[in-house]
């Protein structure tokens, strides 16, 4: 038991490492990406009012037919793509990118391509 909770603690960790820098480096909104065993998800957040500008995640009903059948990195490159239309609706172009505790390859770099493909800077 006590190796579980060393793991997820060193994992918050690294997270809020990554954030820390991020917050006092830049005032551009900040996509957060959140991934799991199944499922990833992202938004873009803006820290100063605390608010949620743009999201998309695998589990939307929406996207559901679109991701049916489809690998994991498959269904990254679809979320990014989303949160990228989303993000131009909401007349964002540039974001600070973080990955949070997770290591910037596989899923997570497939979302990150997919939305510069998307029109996303950063």
């Amino acid at each position: 038991m006590k190796a579980i909770f060393v793991k997820a603690k060193r994992r918050d960790r690294r997270a809020m490492h990554v954030r820390r820098v991020i917050r006092t480096t830049t005032s551009l909104p900040r996509l957060s990406v959140n991934r799991s065993l199944k499922h990833i998800s992202a938004q873009i957040i803006d820290d100063a009012a605390g608010k949620t500008l743009a999201a998309a995640t695998s589990t939307s009903k929406a996207l559901a037919e679109q991701l049916k059948g489809k690998t994991k990195s498959e269904k990254a490159k679809i979320v990014g793509t989303e949160l990228a239309k989303k993000a131009k609706e909401a007349g964002i172009e540039a974001v600070v990118f973080d990955r949070g505790f997770a290591r910037y390859h596989g899923r997570v770099k497939a979302l990150a391509d997919a939305c510069r493909e998307g029109g996303l800077k950063f």
